[in-house]
């Protein structure tokens, strides 16, 4: 296994789309603090404007180097590509051959995945002092996730024309609820999240 990192134009000036975060709580919930305007329960909210392009390089070089040690822990192979965009580094697992193990590492609905982020943010922390807002992929579930998210989002606006009342989505990530919050944005509709921890979910409106 290896731990390759592709070098990306960085603006470390330009704030991020979602450029502030939460304290380290158990949901990862430093992309909620910024769905689409609408969220106010979050805490310890940190703006990332600062983030240098030296610092996200060093926290992916961290992190990369956690993630090498527990595939080599587990015995699972897997190439380890890091980027950087946008004031937030990016890092993904893939690998060529499929049975590999990584799936285990994703888990039922990306909860293996969701620990395994705020595990490496924790290590990035602990290394550098630094709060991490690193998102960690593997083998594509969020990419392909997100295909999944904007469909919820475009039926759950149906729901909302067909009733004429708000329609609640059940709790998921903060990143997942990000993108949702997105997608419903876009197409003329609000959403806001309702409730904490693992019950935290998004209700959309008309308005």
């Amino acid at each position: 296994m290896s731990a390759e990192s592709t070098e990306h134009a960085i603006s470390a000036d330009a704030p991020a789309q979602d450029e502030v975060q939460d304290g380290l709580e158990p949901e990862v919930s430093d992309d909620d603090a910024v769905e689409g305007g609408n969220d106010s329960g979050n805490d310890g909210l940190t703006s990332a404007k600062g983030t240098s392009a030296s610092r996200l390089e060093e926290e992916g070089d961290v992190a990369a180097d956690y993630l090498e040690e527990l595939l080599d822990i587990a015995d699972i192979d897997g190439d380890i590509d890091i980027e950087v965009r946008n004031g937030r580094t990016y890092i993904s697992i893939v690998a060529e051959e499929e049975g590999t193990g990584l799936e285990s590492l994703v888990g039922r609905d990306g909860e293996v995945l969701e620990a395994l982020q705020e595990l490496t943010r924790l290590a990035v922390l602990s290394a550098t002092e630094n709060r991490s807002r690193l998102v960690l992929d593997i083998n594509g579930y969020r990419a392909d996730r997100a295909g999944d998210l904007q469909q919820i989002a475009e039926d759950a606006i149906a729901a909302v024309k067909e009733k004429g009342e708000p329609v609640a989505l059940a709790p998921m990530s903060a990143y997942e609820r990000k993108i949702v919050h997105d997608t419903v944005a876009d197409l003329g509709f609000v959403s806001e999240s309702e409730g904490e921890g693992a019950d935290r979910h998004i209700v959309v409106s008309a308005d």
